[in-house]
Order: C-alpha cells, then sequence, then structure tokens
C-alpha cells in the first residue's frame, strides 16, 4: 500500500525569463521550459525583483525556484506557492599552465 508522500519541483534558470508580464497585484508571471514541460510560474514582486537585481548585479547566477505541481496546461503545469532563491555563480578559473605541464603524461 502506498504512503503519503510530498513531491516538491525545483527550476534552475540562469537568466531572466523572456516574455514576463504583469498580472493581478502586480505579480509577474513567465513560463519556463523544463525538459519539455511549460511550467507557468506566478511570483510575487519582491521574488521578481530578486530575479531583476541579479541579472542587473552579476555576470554569471543562477536562481532556484521550488513549488507545488499545480494544475495541468495543455503544454505542462502551474506551478504553485514558488519561492525564489538566488546565488551569484563564480566563473571556474582555469588552470595554470604549470600545473597542465607538470602532470604527467
Amino acid at each position: 500500500m502506498p504512503i503519503a508522500a510530498k513531491m516538491e519541483i525545483t527550476l534552475k534558470i540562469s537568466e531572466l525569463p523572456a516574455g514576463a508580464h504583469r498580472v493581478q497585484n502586480d505579480w509577474t508571471e513567465f513560463v519556463v521550459n523544463a525538459e519539455g514541460q511549460e511550467v507557468t510560474v506566478t511570483v510575487r514582486p519582491k521574488m521578481w525583483n530578486k530575479l531583476e537585481q541579479a541579472q542587473a548585479e552579476w555576470p554569471l547566477w543562477v536562481a532556484s525556484i521550488t513549488g507545488r505541481m499545480g494544475p495541468k496546461t495543455p503544454l505542462g503545469f502551474v506551478l504553485l506557492e514558488p519561492a525564489v532563491q538566488v546565488f551569484e555563480r563564480k566563473a571556474r578559473e582555469a588552470a595554470p599552465a604549470e600545473a597542465l605541464e607538470a602532470a604527467p603524461s
């Protein structure tokens, strides 16, 4: 017999979604294509501001958007109760030439 479990969806993005538009109460709605599924996300103004601030301040960043799977749409589903966390991503530094030369062949 199956037991009850909680399913949480996590989306990771690294650029501001194109086609985002304001809906009621100044919330912002956008669609993310996650492996062929179109996920509709509606976030509070404060969460959208976090994404805009990351885009403006950091050359590389990643945002983690988590929530519950909601109603199905024709091409995917709606993400319910989204939460946004934004992190600066550091560029990987190339290995120094000396280290490459010292490595055994």
